[in-house]
């Protein structure tokens, strides 16, 4: 999976950031905003997005515990995102942070209000989350993978280098939101290619 880039990364929560309610900049006693963030155990392999967000956020002049404060909800399986992403809706989190397709999904269901940013998503277009690369709309954005596009190319490559292949095997996740369509891109590939067999393993 591609790490999100720095300069990216700084670019995109910075107008997400500008997108917040000037309200809440302009009370007596200011608001502080807050981001929730939804991951799964163990936190730890999580260490290096975290650590871009908060060398992004500090870029742009923010400070934990000072004038922002990022909300984590850590799930043990993928089956308990959803109550994990209502709980950050509930506490009106100004902005959700899901680093990949598996924790927008469950942020999406949960409010079409709140703006919710990715890190790497593998097929946003695919699964509905925006509606262009250039014109997301909706209340989503983030950077994309392409790896619909580009599993299917992946394919091509590989039947070239090796033309006598017949069976192909392709590891891929079932949680995994953006893995599906990137999947029948595939076997859609294999059968344009006329390979025998296209077998997955989970």
């Amino acid at each position: 999976m591609l790490g999100i880039k720095r300069r990216a990364f700084i670019t995109l929560m910075g107008g997400a950031a500008a997108a917040w309610p000037l309200a809440a900049w302009g009370q007596k006693e200011p608001k502080i905003p807050r981001i929730g963030f939804l991951g799964l155990r163990p936190a730890s392999s999580f260490t290096d997005r975290i650590d871009a967000l908060w060398g992004g956020l500090h870029q742009l002049g923010y400070v934990e515990g000072k004038n922002l404060i990022i909300e984590y909800q850590w799930a043990d399986t993928v089956d308990q995102l959803p109550q994990l992403a209502a709980r950050l809706v509930s506490m009106n989190v100004d902005l959700i942070f899901a680093p990949v397709s598996t924790f927008v999904e469950p942020a999406r269901q949960e409010t079409k209000t709140i703006p919710i940013v990715f890190a790497s998503h593998a097929d946003p277009i695919g699964l509905g989350h925006v509606q262009s690369l250039a014109h997301p709309g909706g209340n989503i954005t983030g950077l994309s993978m392409v790896l619909t596009e580009l599993a299917s190319k992946e394919l091509e490559i590989l039947h070239e280098a090796i033309p006598g292949a017949t069976r192909i095997g392709v590891l891929w996740n079932p949680t995994t939101p953006s893995h599906a369509p990137a999947m029948q891109a595939v076997a859609a590939a294999a059968e344009a290619l006329k390979v025998p067999s296209a077998d997955s393993a989970r």
